[in-house]
């Protein structure tokens, strides 16, 4: 019995919080649970950003980032305050505190400058996740739908793909367009190249059809015909897609509609032509 207790004695002294060993475990453990906290955040965040009637997606998303960054600060305050070495130090450090805030602060101002413009774009909503601004930058007036909103930045996505990276105070104080129910930034061209022969009207009159069951009346610009050779002409058809992140989806879902839709009204061959569509 004696022996065992001697065991357990020894066992616990390993991972006592004063030596290396029991530090590093310690560590291990604080870790673990604040990745666990932080997963399991992330999992109710995404569960209320895809639910039916979810309350904003940009207050979801910026209350995620300072939740997850004060759980991670919070196990590294228990952590100091359990391991003595630690918490000795912290002790001694206490009266140079304050000279280093200043410090600190003069040397992340702008940093911090941003934190509380996130703050403040996701209290009074100039702006969300999913709209379309127009801002001034560097090289001119750029346009861009809001994909991320950071503790310290504003991420656009352009109609031609480039990242724009806003610092939060700047997207906060500037003068910035919102232009969500009015614009609609991403084009798309489909090229259509039919018989000299063919019946240009009816190729028209269906290619805007095929478009406008897809994207809706309101996002078809048009067909119109752009060439005429020998052999063949050529229309581009013209419309709108929703978002970004599907334009390429959508061209080649009408893209196949096209063809097939084509073939079965035989529109378009003539010769040595036949329909092609890129």
């Amino acid at each position: 019995m004696g022996e065992l207790k001697v065991g357990e004695h020894e066992l616990f002294s390993w991972v006592r919080p004063d030596t290396l060993l029991g530090a590093l475990v310690y560590l291990v453990i604080f870790a673990a649970v604040a990745t666990l906290l932080s997963r399991g955040l992330r999992g109710a965040v995404h569960a209320a950003m895809t639910r039916e009637g979810h309350i904003d997606r940009t207050t979801i998303s910026f209350l995620q980032q300072i939740t997850t960054a004060m759980i991670w600060i919070i196990m590294l305050i228990l952590y100091a305050h359990l391991i003595p070495v630690l918490r000795s130090m912290g002790t001694a450090l206490l009266a140079g505190a304050s000279v280093a805030s200043v410090v600190i602060g003069l040397a992340a101002q702008s940093t911090l400058g941003n934190l509380v413009a996130g703050v403040s774009i996701t209290i009074y909503k100039p702006f969300r996740l999913g709209d379309t601004l127009q801002i001034a930058a560097p090289t001119g007036t750029d346009i861009g739908v809001v994909e991320f909103i950071s503790l310290g930045y504003t991420t656009l996505r352009a109609p031609d793909g480039r990242l724009i990276v806003v610092p939060n105070s700047i997207a906060a104080s500037q003068v910035t367009i919102n232009l969500n129910t009015t614009y609609a930034p991403w084009p798309i061209t489909i090229t259509i190249r039919l018989s000299r022969n063919a019946q240009v009207d009816a190729a028209q009159n269906l290619a805007l059809a095929v478009a406008a069951e897809n994207v809706g009346d309101k996002a078809v610009v048009g067909c119109y015909l752009t060439k005429i050779e020998a052999t063949a002409v050529t229309l581009e058809l013209r419309f709108l897609a929703r978002d970004s992140a599907g334009r390429a989806t959508l061209r080649s879902k009408i893209l196949a509609e096209l063809a097939q839709r084509f073939d079965e009204a035989h529109i378009g061959s003539g010769g040595s032509e036949t329909p092609a569509f890129s």
